[in-house]
C-alpha cells in the first residue's frame, strides 16, 4: 500500500434538506420547516466515513451560495477529502424537503436534477484520483438523477475493476426519481461490479421481486457480490454469503429522524469491512451506528466517532 492511499471514495449527491417540524404534515400544506441541514446520500456516508477515522473523500457538485458553503464547511471539518467537490457559479445547490409520517414513511420533493447536485460528469471521474482509495462506494440515488450522473457513476466503477479497487453499493431507491423497473436496469452494471450490496428490506424485494430478505439477498448474490446485507431497521440486519447467513438485532431506541440511517449503517460496516472485521461484529457495529443516528435530527448528525459505537453496544451488550 503506498503512502498516500486513501480509504473509500464516493460520488453523487450534496445536498440540503428541509424538514417538516411535525409528523403527517403533507408538503401542500402551508406550515413550518426547519433547516437548512447538511444531506445527500453519498455526502452523508462520506461524512460518517470521516467521524469513524476513514480517510474518505467525495466527487460532487455545489453552488457558490450559502448552501454550499454549509456543506463544504462541513465536510471539511469532519475530515472529507474535498478536493473534488466543485463550487458551480451557475447552479444552486440541490435542496430536498421531506416530510415525515406517523406510518414511518417520509415524502419528498426534490431540487436535484437541474441543480448543482445533478452536475457531475464522467470528465469530472479522474481515473489516477480514484486509484488513491481502496473502496469506492456507489448510490444507487445518484444513478437516479440523470445520465451524465449515470456514466459519471459507471466511469468510476470502470476504473474501480480495472484497478481492483472494491466496490461497495447502496441501491438506495428513490421512487421519487425514477421507476423501480428503470432503477433495476440502471442498477445492474454497478451490482455486476459490487463485491458488497448494501439493500434495505424494501430495496432486496423491489430489486429481486422476492420478500423474503434472505432469499432475496441470495438472489442479489446471482448477479455478482460476494456479500448481501440486508437493513431490516427495527429488525436489525443480515448478512447472506454463498456459504453463510449471519443475523444481528437491532438496538431498541426512540426514533427522532430515520433520515442518512442507512447511508451512517454503510460507513459503520465498510469500516468493520476495511478493518478485516467478521461478519458478526460488522453487523453489531453497523446496526449500533444507525441506532445512534435515528435518535437526532438532522440527516448528517449520526456518530461523532467510533468510540461513540462502541460505548453503545457495551451498554447495550455487556460487550464490543
Amino acid at each position: 500500500m503506498t503512502s498516500d492511499k486513501l480509504d473509500v471514495i464516493t460520488i453523487g449527491e450534496c445536498l440540503v434538506e428541509i424538514m417538516r417540524d411535525k409528523r403527517d404534515v403533507p408538503h401542500s400544506v402551508p406550515g413550518t420547516y426547519l433547516g437548512p441541514y447538511p444531506s445527500g446520500a453519498p455526502a452523508i456516508f462520506a461524512d460518517a466515513c470521516a467521524r469513524l477515522g476513514l480517510k474518505s473523500g467525495i466527487i460532487g457538485a455545489v453552488g457558490r451560495d450559502d448552501f454550499g458553503k454549509l456543506l463544504v464547511d462541513r465536510l471539511k471539518r469532519d475530515g472529507v477529502e474535498v478536493s473534488r467537490l466543485k463550487i458551480l457559479e451557475d447552479r444552486t445547490t440541490g435542496v430536498a424537503f421531506v416530510t415525515y409520517f406517523s406510518s414511518g414513511s417520509r415524502q419528498f420533493i426534490f431540487h436535484i436534477k437541474h441543480a448543482a447536485a445533478g452536475q457531475i460528469y464522467p470528465e469530472d471521474v479522474d481515473p489516477e484520483y480514484v486509484r488513491r482509495f481502496r473502496v469506492l462506494h456507489i448510490m444507487g440515488s445518484t444513478l437516479s438523477i440523470n445520465d451524465n450522473c449515470r456514466e459519471a457513476c459507471y466511469k468510476a466503477v470502470e476504473i474501480a475493476k480495472q484497478s481492483e479497487i472494491t466496490v461497495t453499493f447502496d441501491p438506495n431507491l428513490r421512487p421519487e426519481l425514477l421507476d423501480v423497473s428503470t432503477i433495476r436496469s440502471i442498477c445492474r452494471p454497478v451490482l455486476e461490479a459490487a463485491k458488497v450490496v448494501l439493500p434495505s428490506g424494501a430495496e432486496a424485494e423491489a430489486l429481486t421481486g422476492i420478500s423474503d430478505p434472505v432469499e432475496a439477498g441470495r438472489k442479489l448474490l446471482e448477479h455478482g457480490p460476494e456479500l448481501a446485507v440486508i437493513k431490516l431497521g427495527e429488525k436489525g440486519s443480515v448478512a447472506v454469503t454463498k456459504n453463510e447467513v449471519i443475523e444481528a438485532p437491532a438496538i431498541r431506541i426512540k426514533e427522532v429522524d430515520p433520515t442518512g440511517a442507512g447511508d451512517v449503517y454503510d460507513a459503520a460496516f465498510v469500516f468493520g469491512f476495511l478493518n478485516n472485521w467478521p461478519l458478526n461484529k460488522s453487523l453489531r457495529f453497523a446496526n449500533a451506528a444507525g441506532a445512534i443516528k435515528v435518535t437526532r435530527f438532522g440527516p448528517m448528525e449520526g456518530p461523532l466517532s467510533r468510540r461513540e459505537i462502541e460505548e453503545l453496544l457495551e451498554r447495550y451488550e455487556g460487550k464490543v
